[in-house]
């Protein structure tokens, strides 16, 4: 059973940055994606950005240009770099791997975007 857990959240200004760190419990192939989902209150869960060795980085259209995700693979981490963060990036931020047929969760840290 793969565990991840996230890092960084935290409450910042619009237009400010954040960084998000994901760890897995173990290791993870490179050709596994690896990424982060957020959900906000009364929205789906929607992709935020995902990465794999072969695929490169992907990122939701909401986000391009603002966020890079990046991964270490010889320390089983997905980074998040967000910056020029607006209200609308406030969520739950999840991290993500999917390994074979399986779906693995971190418990979320809060995005918390306010003036």
């Amino acid at each position: 059973q793969i565990q991840l857990v996230e890092s960084g959240g935290g409450v910042v200004q619009p237009g400010e940055s954040l960084t998000l760190s994901c760890t897995a419990s173990q290791e993870i192939l490179s050709s596994a994606p690896m990424g982060w989902y957020r959900e906000a209150p009364g929205q789906r869960r929607e992709l935020v950005a995902s990465i794999m060795s072969g695929a490169g980085a992907m990122y939701g259209e909401s986000v391009k240009g603002r966020f890079t995700i990046t991964r270490d693979n010889a320390k089983n981490t997905v980074h998040l770099q967000m910056s020029s963060l607006k209200p609308e990036d406030a969520a739950v931020y999840y991290c993500n791997a999917e390994v074979g047929f399986q779906q693995y969760w971190g418990p979320g840290t809060q995005v918390t975007v306010s003036t």
